[in-house]
């Protein structure tokens, strides 16, 4: 696949797992400083990585969700959460599970915040259960 076609299915990908409006937000944002960076992930991150047919688009937000809880990148973690319920067909429930794996994992305060950033992600989609 030469860089084009992988920067457009890159692009494909980014668009279907955070959404039209965080790609449109992120493109927007571009500047001479950063947009090597920008195509560097959607060729490479996107267009390489999500697009091999070993693990489904599932399987990818949920390494990519226990792997931010794991380096503790709460940016990216609220990010895919977001993502994951607004886009990905996840459910509160679903986000628990992996944070629950999480705690024996990557350990107890990892997922104790992972818990904290999920919890304000649900709340604000409107998707929390009494």
């Amino acid at each position: 696949m030469d860089d084009q076609k992988r920067r457009d299915a890159g692009m494909t990908v980014r668009r279907k797992v955070l959404g039209n409006a965080w790609v449109d937000k992120s493109i927007a944002n571009r500047n001479a400083f950063n947009t090597d960076f920008q195509d560097m992930i959607t060729r490479y991150a996107w267009g390489e990585i999500w697009t091999r047919p070993h693990f489904d688009e599932r399987t990818r937000r949920v390494l990519v969700i226990g792997t931010m809880v794991a380096l503790g990148q709460w940016d990216e973690f609220r990010l895919h959460v977001r993502a994951a319920l607004a886009e990905g067909g996840f459910t509160p429930d679903d986000i628990k599970e992996i944070l629950l794996q999480q705690a024996i994992y990557c350990g107890v305060p990892a997922a104790n915040h992972a818990v904290k950033e999920a919890s304000a992600i649900v709340q604000e989609l409107g998707l929390i259960k009494g």
